[in-house]
């Protein structure tokens, strides 16, 4: 396939590759009358409705492993076998998001839904593949093969020449910062499952959160950590014995990653650190903490613990503290004025009468750093998202969520999702620049003179709708 042919695949539709055929059967059908409607229609996969939903699917490969090698009587309902709950993705994705998705699951079909839920088709691995060839994303099967935390660091080396490629080929921003998360996780899981072989298995139920850049899914080539552990209490007898287990799983983990190319944080915000690895009832006492005693100072320190997701582990503990989070929030709505306080002392770097603002001197002349105007748009959706009690965490997402719940306008969600969108390009194509053709360490520094005059035009007209995103916080603040 040319160049200009991956490109068009990157960025079409998944529906243009998509098998517009539903097979399906009611949850109630035999195993026996599924098997025949598949073969019959020479189908890999059949959906399984009940109360006309879909709840589930069942595959070749469920009828291998569970009915055949398990000897289960072909009588008996279908639903035994599917897989559920049925991993779907929108017919308005791209074939590049099926494939982020295909991968972090590790399922072998998607049902593809259009806007009304109802599944149009079935896109399978396979489909992908062929449909495409030689693709990036073999990458995250290649380190979930590892066998050692070397191995892994080598696969890691080769991250900046495969996003030099899908830049190449116009994959958008979005997409690299999914291709970035997915291989970010996979590294962590399978770091995590080392560590656990080494040091046994963890005593009770536990997460291992990571925030900042990587809890938004928005990390680039130049990051660092950003992790705790949250655990299940435990009464005081068994405290100091089940702390001491995941400091040394925190530490592990921690090295480990370090070893494959993620910093340490300079803020020493890490599992390792005792006060970051912690049972749920002091998680939430720092949350009560931070809300309740909030300042735009104290904001600095902890804005990106409000950014937290799940790494590895238990999500009821996530979630049950995303749970608490918001029940605070609800009982200090002072909070989140001192939150658009503390983002709105930032400016974008335009001087009165449209130039770049840019560093004088040093090695960093003329230049500046565009992590700080994105870091606006970041504060804003964070700050509203939080407000309206969404969950997500990716400022796209945010933004999105926002939109569809008429908090914001539709013109303000284009200027900011295009904003970011730009700001976040150029990001990656710095850091690309940076590795690939310079062969020095990646930053988050822009020279406007390296940039195109219409790049550079394109880049004031973006900075300029980013700050009336401040002042439209500004505003927020004022009536709070």
């Amino acid at each position: 396939m040319c160049k200009e042919e991956s490109l068009q695949f990157f960025s079409n539709s998944i529906s243009s590759v998509v098998r517009k055929t539903v097979l399906f059967c009611d949850a109630n059908n035999s195993i026996k009358d599924a098997a025949i409607l598949m073969k019959q229609h020479k189908c890999s996969s059949i959906l399984i409705e009940k109360d006309g939903k879909f709840i589930g699917i069942a595959t070749d490969q469920d009828f291998r492993n569970k009915v055949v090698a398990a000897d289960i009587i072909i009588s008996n309902p279908i639903s035994e076998i599917m897989s559920s709950p049925l991993i779907s993705i929108s017919e308005h994705s791209s074939v590049f998001e099926a494939f982020i998705t295909i991968m972090k699951t590790g399922v072998k079909h998607l049902a593809v839904i259009n806007n009304e839920n109802d599944a149009i088709g079935v896109i399978t691995n396979s489909d992908l593949i062929n449909a495409q060839g030689k693709l990036p994303f073999l990458f995250i099967k290649e380190i979930n093969k590892a066998v050692s935390y070397e191995e892994i660091s080598k696969k890691q080396k080769q991250l900046p020449q495969s996003i030099y490629m899908l830049i190449n080929e116009g994959a958008k921003a979005q997409n690299i910062n999914n291709f970035v998360t997915a291989i970010t996780d996979t590294i962590l899981e399978k770091l995590i499952t080392f560590a656990i072989e080494e040091i046994g298995q963890p005593p009770v139920k536990f997460a291992f959160m990571v925030m900042g850049s990587e809890g938004r899914k928005e990390q680039t080539l130049k990051t660092d950590q950003d992790n705790a552990i949250i655990f299940e209490d435990v009464n005081e007898e068994r405290l100091e014995s089940v702390n001491s287990y995941f400091l040394k799983l925190g530490e592990c983990v921690c090295n480990m990653l370090a070893k494959t190319g993620y910093d340490f944080c300079k803020g020493n915000v890490m599992a390792k650190n005792p006060k970051w690895c912690q049972p749920f009832s002091i998680w939430e006492k720092y949350f009560n903490k931070w809300i309740y005693n909030a300042s735009p100072e104290t904001l600095l320190q902890t804005s990106i613990f409000f950014d937290f997701r799940l790494g590895y582990g238990d999500i009821s503990l996530v979630n049950g503290l995303r749970a608490s989070l918001f029940d605070f929030l609800d009982k200090r709505k002072v909070f989140f004025r001192y939150m658009a306080e503390n983002a709105s002392h930032f400016r974008v770097p335009l001087g009165f009468w449209g130039n770049f603002i840019v560093e004088s001197k040093g090695e960093l002349k003329n230049t500046f750093d565009i992590k700080k105007p994105m870091m606006l748009v970041v504060d804003f959706a964070r700050i509203y998202a939080l407000q309206n009690k969404i969950s997500a965490t990716n400022t796209m997402e945010r933004l999105e969520l926002l939109y569809k719940k008429n908090v914001i306008t539709e013109s303000d969600y284009d200027d900011l999702r295009h904003s970011y969108s730009y700001m976040m390009h150029l990001r990656f194509i710095n850091q690309i620049g940076a590795i690939i053709n310079e062969g020095r360490e990646a930053n988050n520094h822009i020279n406007p003179k390296k940039l195109s005059r219409i790049e550079q035009q394109t880049l004031k007209e973006v900075l300029k709708k980013t700050e009336e995103r401040v002042k439209l916080q500004q505003e927020f603040l004022a009536v709070m």
